[in-house]
This record gives structure tokens, sequence and C-alpha cells, in this order.
């Protein structure tokens, strides 16, 4: 994790809030540093944490993971994490002769729109042990990308459903937190993705936008991230707070600063 953004967030894994839903949104830039940091956050707060990898693979995930701290290996033999990935059960799904229904049954169905069988995972994954003490603090429902269910043919609605279904699930009912990647393409044309980024954003607690520069490419300046803290039971002078920073991403870190303010430039 990066010891920087928790300071902007004002958090740390020993006190993060619960029942939260996170979104992280990119646009003309590459958001997964948010991915990365957030996985790490949750495991070293001792979270149960389900990820459903569709983006990269797990050898991906692990080697960033290992410069943050976290070794996902162990974190998934020990059970605290589940991991779902998505390109490599996607070959499954075709190939391979399934008991009961995969949790991406929807790429062999003509109707690409049941995400039943997903969420029915997200939920097995997640939920308390009978019996005992509670081994993790609280439940972590994380997710990379989910733009790609539209890519495979999902529709926007569908995808917001299973999102509905799953906050009410680990929000609600478990008291744990979700973070959803949604990639904004920034294409006018596409409103698919304008109706599953707006729904997602309605729902959401926090928005992390990370943007690429206006100006292009910058060697000491990677890009600029949003902060957008949303209180819908506050009143509406206080409803909504944001702060904007530039970055510099690093081998094992991200630096933040003011716009204006790079070390570079000063």
């Amino acid at each position: 994790m990066f010891v920087e953004l928790n300071n902007l967030l004002n958090t740390n894994p020993d006190r993060a809030e619960q029942g939260k839903l996170t979104l992280l949104c990119d646009a003309k830039t590459d958001g997964s540093f948010l991915v990365h940091h957030f996985l790490s956050f949750y495991l070293k707060a001792n979270c149960k944490v389900c990820f459903v990898a569709l983006f990269q693979s797990f050898s991906h995930y692990n080697i960033v993971g290992q410069k943050l701290g976290v070794n996902l290996t162990v974190a998934r033999e020990r059970g605290q994490l589940v991991f779902l990935e998505g390109l490599k059960s996607a070959v499954d799904v075709f190939f391979q002769t399934q008991e009961e229904p995969h949790p991406l049954q929807f790429l062999r169905e003509a109707n690409a729109g049941n995400l039943k069988p997903l969420f029915e995972f997200v939920r097995e994954a997640l939920k308390p042990v009978d019996g005992g003490e509670a081994r993790w603090t609280y439940p972590v429902l994380l997710v990379d990308d989910l733009s790609v269910l539209l890519s495979l043919g999902v529709g926007a609605v569908a995808v917001l459903d299973f999102i509905h279904y799953c906050r009410a699930t680990v929000c609600w009912e478990l008291k744990g937190n979700m973070v959803i990647l949604v990639h904004d393409s920034g294409d006018v044309e596409d409103e698919e993705n304008d109706i599953l980024l707006n729904g997602v954003s309605h729902q959401s607690h926090l928005i992390l936008r990370a943007e690429g520069l206006a100006t292009g490419f910058c060697r000491d300046v990677h890009g600029q991230l949003r902060i957008l803290w949303r209180r819908p039971s506050q009143p509406t002078a206080q409803r909504d707070q944001s702060l904007t920073y530039q970055y510099k991403i690093q081998d094992k870190s991200v630096s933040f600063f003011a716009k204006g303010m790079s070390p570079a430039v000063l």
C-alpha cells in the first residue's frame, strides 16, 4: 500500500471505515496502481478479500504485491484471499466440464446478462464461517476491471444489478467494503460505459479518479488524482468534498503533491 495515499484519505489498515463502496476510475491513464494499493491495504488489515480479477493474471498481481509488502500466494493458501482469475477461468468455461455453474458461465450463454453465478461465487467466498471466533476483521470485494464485463457482452443494467446485490450482501449484511475499478473510455458514443460509470458513482462513498495530464506525457508527473468524498446523509453544503493532487509512480511507492508543486518544477 502507499502511505502517502493513506494520509490523503486519512485512513490506515487499523482504522478503516466499514460498509463503504469505493469507486476507482481511470481516464487516459492507467489507474491499476490504485487497485494494488487497496489489495495490499486490506490484506494488511487482516480482511477476508474476494478478488475478481478480470484484467490481469494472478502472477502479475502477486509480483506487484510483493513490492508492496504482501504475498498473495501465502494469503490464498491461508484462506484470506479468494482469487478469481478471469483470464484463466474463461478458458475453463469453454473447455472443461463443470459440475456446477461457473462464475463466468455467462460466456457460454446466448444471453450474456446472467451474472447470478458470479454473485453466488462472491457470496460463498465471503460468507462468515459458522462457529468459533472470527478469523478475519471484515470481508472485502475487489473487482478489476468492471468494464471488461461490458466488452464481454454483458449489458450495463445487468452489471449494475450485480453491483447492487453485492453491495447489499457485502456492505450492508456483512458490514464489509467494496472496491470497484471502472474504466472511463471518454467515448461519447459509448452509452453503456457511461451508464455503468454513472450508476456506480451514484452508489459510491469515495471516488478516486486517475487522469492523464492534459498537456501529455511528463517524466516527473504521471497524472492527477481527483478524490471525491460523498456523504449522502450529510446536509447539502457538507455532502461532497473533493481534492485534486498530481502524482508520480515509483517502483515501490507513489508520491503525491499539489498541482504545480512537483519537486522537478520547484
